[in-house]
Formats: C-alpha cells, structure tokens, sequence
C-alpha cells in the first residue's frame, strides 16, 4: 500500500522516527502489514557497511533489494536507513511507482553538532556507533532532501532537537494520515503512484539475486566460523554444507577477516561477470555452490 523512506545524517533519529510511525500505524487500526526494512534487519554491521564504496553498494543493494521483494498492496514498508543519495531515493521511488502504491518520505532534520554529539553519547553509552572517520564521510556525501523532487515528495520533516520523536508527534500523526487515507475520485491531497510500461513489470531480477548472493555467501562464511570454532584450533575434515551441496575442503583454520576479504571479492567478480553474461544465481543454493568452488580454489584445496 505505500513506502515510506525515512532519510537524515547519522544519528539524527531516523531509527527512533521509524519506530514511532510504526507504532502509530498499528494504532490507527490499518489493515495493511507494517514492516520496517534497515541494517538491523540483515545483522550488518554499519561500520563495516559504510567502510568503503564497495560495501556501501553491497548495502544499498541488499536493502532495495528486500524493498522490492516486500512492497504490495498488503503491506506498509518503511525504509530505516541514511537513504542520504538522491539517486538512491529515486531508485526507491521507481520501487514505488511500479508497485502502484503510495510513497512518501520522513525526514529526520538536526543539525551537524547534535548528529556528532548523540554518536559520541552511544560510543560512551556502549551502544551502537559511528567511527569518527565514517561518520564525517557520510555528513560530508549527505543529499538533503527537496520536497520539489518528485522522489522526495511528500517531504515530512521531524525535527528531534527541537520537538523530540513521539508517535503522537504533530509529524508523524501527519504522515499516518496521508498513508491511510481512503482515496476516491475526489481526493487531491493523497497520490497513488502509477506504474509506467517500463516499470509495470520490474521486480529487479538483478537485485534479487544481490540478494540471495549475499545471504548465501554470509551463511557459508559462518558455517565455517561455527565449524572451526567447534574444531577449537584443531584439524577441520572439511565443512559440510548440507545435502547436494559441496563440502568445503580446508584442513587448517581461516581468519574472519580472510573470509570477508574473499566473500567481498567474489560478490565483486559475479557482478562484473553478469554485466557481459548471464546473471548471478537467483537462489541460494546455486550461490552457496559457486561460492564453494571459489573458496576451494582460492585456498588451494580444490
């Protein structure tokens, strides 16, 4: 029934937006699902997600791709996450338009100072931060919304300095409003989406599989973990996989920070193999295979 794209700096709020609006929804008695979409969701990390370009992309990617596969008519799906690119809002808003449904999005707008001081607050408090270096990067690469861009209308803008984040907030209220309006043929203040030729039938086939590539090369990586943790530095026979899926033949224990560097690595390389072939493997266990074969061969134990 409609996408909501929550948007703002780092620790500005937006999380704490998400939740209020959810909860206000519910409250209103829709009959729609409400479904929050964020990093949380996928256990990513956010440093390691905002590290560099690469993984940046990664996130962007796995996110739109779970906005894709969730947007219907029964369904409310609010986007917690910097959504800081234009384009990226944009590639949302397409979402939304071949969906059919409505779209608007929630911004969380503090100032620089307040964003830094809540992040320094978290990292004393022993919860959930930005590394400075990050941080700075992201205020930097910020693209503030503008209620005149079509994917960043309807703008509704929360200011959480000044007037805090409730579920009653004036704002919010605002915003569960115009998500659950009746609309009839009189209606002009609330807009339906209306899917184009070009978008009427995109469900993303490619960012599906970023998708089920991503969950299935981050399954293996712990299987491994789990096995050599159970191995307790002692010799591996292989890793089992489960039935029809290939062992993972390693002997001697593999560092975490190896096993990234080579799930990222390949990530990368069938990506760039689908520009000029066939895309990547739309299901897990084809992934989970190709995977296999590429750590047996890059351990040499193929």
């Amino acid at each position: 029934m409609a996408l909501v794209v929550v948007c703002g700096q780092p620790c500005s709020g937006k999380s704490t937006a998400a939740l209020c609006l959810a909860e206000a929804l519910k409250e209103s008695n829709v009959k729609q699902a409400v479904k929050i979409i964020n990093e949380t969701s996928f256990h990513l990390d956010r440093n390691q997600s905002y590290a560099d370009m690469p993984a940046e992309k990664n996130l962007r990617g796995v996110l739109r791709s779970e906005v894709d596969r969730s947007v219907s008519e029964d369904n409310i799906v609010i986007v917690d996450s910097l959504n800081s690119i234009k384009g990226y809002r944009y590639e949302l808003w397409c979402l939304a338009r071949g969906a059919g449904i409505r779209y608007c999005v929630l911004y969380c707008d503090v100032e620089e100072t307040h964003c830094r001081k809540w992040n320094d607050e978290r990292r004393e408090n022993g919860e959930a931060n930005y590394d400075d270096k990050i941080f700075e990067d992201l205020v930097r690469r910020f693209e503030r919304p503008i209620s005149r861009n079509r994917w960043d209308s309807p703008l509704f803008e929360l200011l959480p300095h000044k007037d805090g984040i409730e579920k009653s907030s004036t704002v919010i209220l605002d915003a569960v409003s115009y998500l659950t309006k009746e609309v009839d043929s009189k209606s002009r203040d609330v807009k339906i989406l209306q899917p184009t030729i070009a978008t009427r039938s995109t469900r993303l086939s490619e960012a599906n599989s970023l998708y089920e590539l991503d969950k299935a090369t981050h399954e293996v990586v712990n299987a491994i973990v789990e096995a050599q943790g159970q191995a307790m530095g002692g010799p591996l026979n292989g890793v089992p996989l489960g039935q029809d899926l290939p062992t993972i033949n390693i002997s001697k224990s593999v560092g975490l920070p190896e096993l990234r560097r080579l799930r990222r690595t390949f990530i990368k390389l069938t990506g760039q193999t689908s520009l000029s072939g066939p895309p990547p493997p739309c299901d897990a266990a084809s992934a989970k295979r190709m995977f296999v074969d590429y750590l047996n061969r890059e351990l040499g134990t193929a």
